[in-house]
C-alpha cells in the first residue's frame, strides 16, 4: 500500500532531506543538476515561467512516485536525469555563473 503524497512531500525541507540523502546513490551528474535548478529558482530574476519548468522537474525529482523506482541499482535515477536534463535546457539562460558556482560548492562538500 502506498503512502498518500501530501504538500510536505514537495517543499525545501524534502528536496534537501532527497539530495542529502541520495547523493551517492543518485550521482554527481543528478545531484549537480538538481542544485542548479533549485539555486536558479531561489534567483529572484528568474522569471516565474522558468521558476514553474523548474519546480515541476524538481517536484517530480523529490516525488516518492517515480516512473523507474529510485531504488532500483543503476538505472533508478534515469528517469529523474531526463526530467532534469529537460527542465535545464528549457531554462538555461536564467542559470548564472554564480548559480554553477554555488551547486560545484555544495556538490565538492558531499563527493569530493
Amino acid at each position: 500500500m502506498t503512502t498518500p503524497i501530501s504538500a510536505d512531500d514537495y517543499s525545501d525541507d524534502s528536496f534537501w532531506a532527497k539530495v542529502k540523502g541520495f547523493a551517492m546513490a543518485a550521482g554527481r551528474e543528478v545531484i549537480d543538476k538538481a542544485l542548479c535548478l533549485y539555486f536558479t529558482a531561489r534567483e529572484p530574476a528568474t522569471p516565474v515561467w522558468a521558476k514553474t519548468a523548474i519546480f515541476g522537474a524538481l517536484a517530480y525529482f523529490i516525488s516518492p512516485l517515480d516512473a523507474i523506482p529510485d531504488v532500483i541499482p543503476v538505472v533508478g535515477y534515469t528517469d529523474d536525469l531526463g526530467v532534469l536534463v529537460a527542465a535545464l535546457a528549457t531554462v538555461n539562460s536564467y542559470i548564472t555563473d554564480e548559480v554553477r558556482a554555488r551547486a560545484a560548492a555544495q556538490l565538492r562538500t558531499w563527493f569530493d
